[in-house]
């Protein structure tokens, strides 16, 4: 097995991805409120490029059993019916619901990752049970970092590091790539107290400094779920599993 990081949804080769099981991660907050929403009922989440394309879609569904959700630039899409927040996906609103999601990051990573032979969605709140589920898959590991507007991220690269190490405890003898050994390093210095991230990462302080600090909370969480959804891009729906 082979494991190796991609710092961010730009440094995604599709052409690399046959055969690989991808994790694709944007903890603040796309991964997170994903993992959120789906953990509290919400039966499939349909990733999407634009705003537009979400509410054409959304209004397309015949039962109005849809939602639409999502920020661009963190801020909230005005005439959405939430924003990209894990703690508004706590609501039984979400429930039942088929939500249509755009994100500036997250949305993005995933789209890349749509040639993948599998593919699921982790961040810090589930990345012990994403990473059981990518080792036990057997194939070679991609672990997407979302990043942020094409620049790395600390908690990204953080949580991607978390997941190698944890991966490479159930599969001793993979090999890391030079990227996946860098991530390793920054998640051993963050493993013990993720917390640290909601001073040390600049996302997260932007967060904080725009009235989100619950959100960034809500985020930076260990191994909260077991729960690990899965894109699956041939009914283009991201759907819950139980590790």
């Amino acid at each position: 097995m082979r494991i190796d990081v991609a710092p961010t949804a730009d440094a995604v080769v599709p052409a690399e991805l046959a055969g690989v099981t991808a994790l694709v991660i944007d903890v603040l907050r796309a991964s997170t409120t994903i993992i959120t929403a789906l953990a509290n009922g919400c039966d499939a989440i349909v990733p999407v490029a634009e705003p537009l394309d979400a509410r054409r879609r959304a209004l397309a569904t015949q039962n109005g059993g849809a939602l639409v959700a999502g920020e661009r630039q963190g801020e909230p899409i005005p005439g959405f019916d939430l924003s990209n927040s894990p703690v508004e996906f706590q609501s039984p609103r979400v429930r039942g619901m088929t939500v249509y999601f755009t994100t500036s990051n997250g949305t993005r990573a995933l789209l890349a990752a749509r040639a993948a032979h599998a593919i699921g969605v982790a961040a810090l709140v589930n990345v012990t049970a994403a990473a059981a589920w990518a080792a036990e898959a057997g194939h070679d590991v991609a672990i997407l970092c979302a990043g942020s507007h094409g620049a790395p991220s600390l908690e990204d690269w953080t949580c991607g590091g978390l997941a190698v190490a944890r991966i490479l405890a159930a599969v001793p003898a993979a090999v890391l790539t030079e990227a996946a050994r860098d991530a390793l390093e920054t998640g051993r210095r963050y493993g013990a107290d993720v917390g640290r991230l909601k001073h040390d990462a600049p996302w997260a302080r932007r967060l904080i400094a725009a009235g989100r600090a619950a959100d960034v909370d809500a985020c930076l969480r260990l191994d909260t779920t077991n729960l690990v959804p899965r894109y699956l891009p041939h009914v283009d729906k991201i759907v819950g599993d139980r590790q």
